[in-house]
């Protein structure tokens, strides 16, 4: 795995996004720099419908290959969302994870 500085010097917060944000939840925890970690909720058939319109529409693959891709991630994602809460981040909802980021940018972290 590769590496490289990331300097938040002035920053009150960084957001890490993505499918491996979870694999930086415990060192931020550990450096003091961790002031939420969440991993996404969503309803499963609702991101496979989105999925496979967004790589329909760019022409990704042929549809049968982003059907089936889709249906293996579709399957995988439970999965997914237990290795990302088994690292450290919290399932949540989107509207529960922009309540939370906006209580730490008005100084009022959310309580568990």
């Amino acid at each position: 795995m590769a590496t490289r500085p990331f300097d938040v010097d002035g920053s009150p917060f960084f957001v890490a996004e993505g499918i491996f944000a979870a694999e930086i939840v415990a060192e931020c925890r550990r450096r003091g720099l961790l002031a939420g970690a969440y991993a996404l909720r969503r309803p499963r058939g609702a991101t496979f419908l989105r999925r496979l319109a967004r790589d329909l529409g760019e022409q990704r693959k042929a549809p049968r290959v982003l059907l089936r891709r889709g249906l293996t991630l579709l399957r995988a994602e439970p999965a997914v969302l237990r290795r990302q809460t088994g690292l450290g981040a919290e399932a949540a909802r989107a509207g529960e994870v922009l309540r939370g980021v906006a209580a730490l940018l008005a100084g009022h972290p959310r309580r568990p």
